[in-house]
């Protein structure tokens, strides 16, 4: 069966049509996936790098999200190519215990994104509405309805939804770029990495965070998926057009997602680490600082309107991609909102747990270790998706050129590196 085979080839394209008509076809998908990249996990992780060090780790958001360009474009050249998403492919390639192993590290990604989704619209409801922390863990989960709904009523509609709740988020934060008036210079120093974010274990494991964060494995199952929605020629020409255009539509939508995150780490960075206020690593300890800091309640409001678009935006993204790696790794399908109770129930119950002992600091720190967990497995991601696109069998004329093919190996090694190193680093701290 096709992915998703309720949104198969739902949306028309237009043949013969002018060149901007087929993008705006094509348009969509690359947004949905661009949601994860600004999800309140992002939020924690850019928000402690720029507040601890200014705009130092700047650069690490710009190269992560050129490495999350390149892995999405071979997410999209997948889909199309072989009409298989990634959680498929998998399943046709590996044995039934090595595809069964790769859907529970995937599924253990979807709950730390989840986690983050929970813990952020949570805070979002407390900064906004006074809803106690606890009380708006457990709202959360009711969110299926809205997006049952939006299901139903057509992908089209799913994907204004997340246009419209994305375009909200880069308004609030172009506004608090203007009150927070970073320093440009520092910020164009910061595009440029520096050895110190390898050689200190505390830049390097809020790095890995922001990398997490923004390079989601299951985005690249999501991918693979969603852009099989058009319905694009099945001959070379229309597959080389569909591929074209896709691309297109996720490189300027992660475009605008390294906008929104390089925007929090300025605004962390002008505001917290430029004023003595070093140690906000915390979502509610930053809504509460900017007003005073920048002299406007608009600032604190602006911010948690943000924070709640984003967390409520991030749920799409972890309903589809659940229910595509269910249905791609094991073949089984269930009623979309089953899926979505059972994501939400896993990520509720720590969230419901840390929030009752610890309250808003501790949410804060489980924060950016989900965001470390999501790190951690990317490249069990990553691998298949570059050796699948790079083998001629499976995609014929569409396979990875040999330099494209050896900068993915590249930034796969360069993942897998990196986690390693953090690895390393924790073992250090625990054991001696």
């Amino acid at each position: 069966m096709p992915s998703l085979p309720e949104s198969f080839r739902t949306v028309s394209v237009p043949s013969g049509a002018v060149w901007w008509r087929k993008m705006l076809a094509f348009a969509g998908p690359g947004y949905l996936v661009a949601v994860g990249y600004m999800d309140p996990g992002n939020w924690a992780t850019d928000l402690a790098g720029g507040a601890r060090f200014g705009y130092t780790l700047l650069s690490v958001v710009l190269l992560s999200n050129l490495m999350a360009i390149l892995l999405q474009a071979l997410a999209v050249r997948l889909g199309i190519a072989t009409g298989r998403d990634l959680a498929q492919a998998c399943r046709d390639h590996y044995s039934k215990p090595v595809s069964f192993a790769l859907w529970v590290l995937c599924e253990i990604a979807i709950a730390a994104c989840d986690l983050a989704e929970v813990i952020g619209s949570a805070i979002a409801l407390n900064l906004l509405f006074g809803i106690p922390l606890l009380v708006g863990v457990c709202i959360t989960a009711a969110d299926v309805l809205v997006i049952l709904l939006l299901q139903h009523r057509g992908f089209r509609w799913l994907e204004a939804f997340v246009i419209t709740l994305v375009l909200t988020i880069g308004v609030c934060f172009a506004v608090e770029l203007v009150l927070a008036q970073p320093a440009v210079a520092e910020m164009a120093r910061g595009l440029i990495p520096t050895s110190q974010i390898v050689t200190d274990p505390a830049r390097l494991y809020i790095a890995i965070g922001i990398l997490g964060a923004t390079v989601m494995p299951h985005n690249l199952y999501l991918h693979s998926s969603i852009v099989q929605t058009r319905s694009f020629g099945r001959d070379s020409a229309g597959k080389r057009e569909a591929i074209k255009y896709a691309t297109i539509d996720s490189t300027l939508a992660l475009l605008f997602a390294f906008f929104i995150n390089g925007a929090i780490l300025v605004l962390a960075a002008a505001t917290f680490h430029q004023t003595g206020h070093q140690n906000v690593a915390d979502i509610g300890d930053a809504h509460q600082l900017l007003s005073p800091l920048l002299g406007t309640t608009l600032a604190s409001g602006l911010f948690a309107i943000a924070l709640l678009a984003s967390g409520q935006n991030s749920t799409i993204t972890g309903t589809l991609a659940g229910q595509i790696v269910m249905e791609g790794f094991l073949n089984i399908r269930l009623p979309a909102w089953l899926r979505r109770l059972i994501t939400r129930l896993i990520a509720i119950v720590p969230a419901v747990i840390v929030t009752a002992l610890y309250g808003e600091r501790g949410t804060g720190q489980l924060l950016i270790l989900s965001q470390v967990i999501l790190s951690l497995q990317l490249s069990f991601a990553v691998v298949p998706l570059v050796l699948f696109t790079s083998e001629r069998r499976k995609m014929g004329e569409f396979t990875n050129s040999k330099w494209l093919g050896g900068l993915a190996w590249f930034v796969a090694a360069v993942i897998f590196g990196l986690n390693g190193w953090l690895l390393l680093g924790t073992f250090r701290e625990w054991f001696f």
